[in-house]
């Protein structure tokens, strides 16, 4: 009997990767499930992003902060994995990756 050993829960590093993708339109981004981002003024929005299930936080009108992520490869995350400071993957993006992530989640 072989006993599998769970894999790692995604990185904030990863999770930036997908966000920076989108930024840099070398990824898609669509809605998954749940209301659009232009309908949510407080609450969170679920999103592909190349077939990775990422929940983000809106709060009052700002991308406030990443909720989980599920990969493609079936690891899983919640903001629980990112808890210290400075590591929400949110928190990695640069200001004009930012604007064009909320540019992304606008559209979608």
């Amino acid at each position: 009997m072989t006993v599998r050993t769970p894999s790692a829960a995604p990185t904030a590093r990863e999770v930036y990767q997908l966000f920076r993708d989108v930024a840099m339109q070398q990824a898609t981004l669509t809605l998954d499930r749940g209301p659009r981002w232009t309908e949510v003024d407080t609450g969170a929005v679920s999103v592909r992003i190349d077939g990775h299930l990422v929940t983000v936080f809106k709060d009052a009108g700002e991308l406030h902060h990443c909720l989980g992520c599920e990969l493609d490869d079936g690891r899983l995350a919640d903001q629980q994995a990112w808890a210290g400071p400075g590591t929400d993957p949110l928190e990695l993006l640069s200001v004009w990756e930012r604007a064009q992530l909320l540019k992304a989640l606008e559209q979608a």
